[in-house]
């Protein structure tokens, strides 16, 4: 194992370099391998402990930890918001110190409010002296960017460098969803050496500080970072497309009525199977879940021969389990 990563946040995918994400993604396969060959891992975080503050809902984030835990061998602890005293006092200079001296490793979901989440993650990780790690902010979802490229990586057989992927806006009826995906992928998906198309109507702009570094990520990997506003012409010839909705944050703010406005100007940005027929034939569908059906993508595309979500869910927990043994002493 890579004992440099022992230790060590991780707060975005930025923090770490592309030999440091590759040596998690290795780790992940042999754990997945192994998984399925019934060899136990219980023996590499025995007797740690893991605390997970939640201040928004989860499914495959939550049980994918608390799973990796278990599975090797420590014990993770799940902390809604509102069962802590932190609307009451409980500062990020507190919760860092404290559970640094009654576990092992923090690990933080904060992604509904614009400026805030991310912020959180740091001021935590300041105090703290054991690893920060973000399970999703308002700035990135680094476990899930792991998944992601695992998953393509699988599906490619590795032959990866210079496929089209596409992150597309879709139409949503449910909350505005956080930007931490799209941002996310712009900023990491160039980085293992994929043209990157970003399709998007005009209101659902993202950060410019991702976008930054997304373009330059891309130029020193020598790969393509564009953006277009038609989702017709991003699914042309892609390898990879990722319809997903999320809120317009940087156009309206915090302001989530005014982002449902917004999106149902956009009803027909949904991923069909007309618009799958646009990318190349053994292109596939990747979502993060959960997906708004009849919404964001119909039954046919993700119940279809090309969507890979569930191998995707999957390698969250491969991916988190890779992350904690790599970095929790």
């Amino acid at each position: 194992m890579n004992t440099k990563l022992k230790g060590r946040d991780f707060l975005s995918t930025n923090d770490w370099t592309l030999e440091e994400l590759e040596q998690v993604l290795d780790l992940s396969f042999k754990f997945k391998q192994e998984r399925a060959l019934r060899v136990p891992h219980d023996h590499i975080l025995r007797g740690r402990e893991l605390f997970m503050i939640f201040k928004d809902k989860s499914t495959r984030t939550r049980n994918s930890t608390e799973t990796a835990m278990i599975q090797l061998g420590g014990h993770a602890t799940y902390l809604p918001a509102e069962a802590t005293q932190m609307s009451h006092g409980d500062t990020a200079k507190e919760i860092g110190i404290i559970f640094s001296r009654y576990g092992d490793g923090i690990a933080i979901r904060d992604d509904i409010y614009l400026g805030v989440g991310q912020k959180y993650m740091e001021d935590v990780a300041k105090w703290a002296d054991v690893p920060v790690i973000n399970l999703e902010s308002d700035w990135d979802h680094p476990m899930q960017m792991l998944a992601d490229i695992m998953t393509i990586k699988e599906k490619f057989n590795n032959d990866i460098k210079g496929r089209k992927f596409v992150i597309s806006w879709a139409y949503a009826k449910s909350h505005a969803k956080p930007p931490a995906v799209p941002q996310g992928l712009i900023m990491m998906m160039p980085r293992f050496g994929l043209n990157v198309t970003l399709a998007m109507p005009k209101e659902f702009v993202l950060s410019p500080k991702a976008m930054e570094i997304a373009e330059r990520n891309a130029k020193e990997a020598g790969v393509k970072f564009e953006v277009v506003n038609d989702m017709d012409e991003a699914f042309k010839d892609a390898d990879i497309v990722y319809p997903k909705s999320w809120g317009a944050y940087y156009y309206a703010e915090n302001n989530f009525d005014e982002m449902k406005k917004i999106a149902d100007k956009y009803k027909d940005w949904i991923a069909d199977e007309r618009r799958m027929k646009l990318a190349k034939k053994n292109a596939i569908y990747m979502h993060c879940l959960p997906a708004d059906r009849g919404a964001e993508v119909t039954n046919e595309v993700i119940d279809g021969p090309q969507s890979v979500i569930y191998d995707e869910a999957e390698n969250r927990l491969h991916t988190v389990k890779a992350v904690l043994a790599l970095t929790i002493r």
